[in-house]
């Protein structure tokens, strides 16, 4: 079954680098991509623009993303890679919302220059409010100037307090894909598991493999982002994979302070899948 993969772009560096990732990680399957971008203006902006100077921008961007689509084709060798282009005077996550629905897409992968200025943002603001708006499809973000690294080893955070579902799906279908380990992480504050945690434990024990996963205990941290971290360092993780749902571990991990640090450190690919039993 052909993946439609949804690739928004500023034109940056940063995007393109995002777009090759995704090209190299689904390099053997059909796939069909859409660059997608968007142009809106402030009203304060739109005022003082004569509707000429509006359609000029919109053909420009317009140029652009057919640079990209020919860049991209000309980069990419493999036949059975299809590439399109989407242009939206409209807010980002609702362009990107509206993709998702016309085109059917599976994942969304963008580019992120991590924290800036004085450590005020986590993967850049667009980035946040990407993850915290997206419930429709996953999404991959991939750090500036990160060279494809295959994806043997991936990290997937997690409390226990939760009964996953379908949307362990593609965390499963990506271990699958390239014969990686599953390294479920759990940063206990507490020395033993409840009924709950215990039972949604047993729960992920039997929808994985035996041989594809492995449980890591990280006691100590009064900061899960620094555990995470040194646990990317010392495994040598590939991609960090949380499940977003409301009031949920990525929600804390994102509102911790620290993660404006980690923002910084953090060099490898993050997947952040949708809650679909939500």
């Amino acid at each position: 079954m052909k993946k439609n993969i949804l690739l928004p772009t500023d034109f940056s560096e940063n995007a393109w680098s995002a777009a090759i990732y995704a090209l190299k990680l689904y390099q053997n399957l059909d796939c069909k991509f859409y660059f997608l971008n968007s142009y809106k203006m402030k009203v304060s902006t739109m005022s003082s623009f004569s509707n000429k100077l509006l359609e000029t921008v919109s053909s420009q961007a317009k140029d652009e993303l057919k640079e990209i689509k020919n860049k991209a084709e000309n980069y990419n060798t493999n036949t059975n890679h299809e590439f399109e282009i989407i242009i939206s005077s409209g807010d980002l996550y609702d362009a990107i919302d509206a993709s998702i629905e016309k085109y059917n897409i599976d994942l969304i992968v963008m580019g992120t220059k991590g924290a800036t200025g004085a450590k005020e943002l986590f993967l850049g603001s667009n980035t946040v409010n990407i993850i915290k708006k997206v419930k429709k499809a996953p999404v991959l973000i991939v750090p500036d100037r990160y060279d494809f690294v295959e994806p043997k080893q991936l990290a997937f955070p997690t409390d226990f307090n939760r009964f996953y579902g379908d949307e362990l799906s593609p965390l499963k279908v990506m271990s699958e894909r390239y014969n990686s380990k599953i390294r479920i992480i759990h940063i206990n504050e507490q020395e033993k598991l409840t009924d709950v945690q215990n039972s949604n434990l047993s729960h992920l024990k039997s929808y994985f493999k035996a041989d594809t996963y492995s449980l890591h205990w990280k006691p100590g941290y009064t900061k899960k982002t620094q555990a995470i971290y040194d646990f990317i360092k010392e495994e040598d993780i590939n991609i960090l994979v949380m499940i977003n749902y409301e009031h949920s571990f990525i929600e804390n991990i994102v509102n911790e302070p620290v993660i404006k640090n980690l923002g910084y450190q953090l060099t490898i690919p993050f997947l952040v899948i949708p809650c679909t039993s939500c």
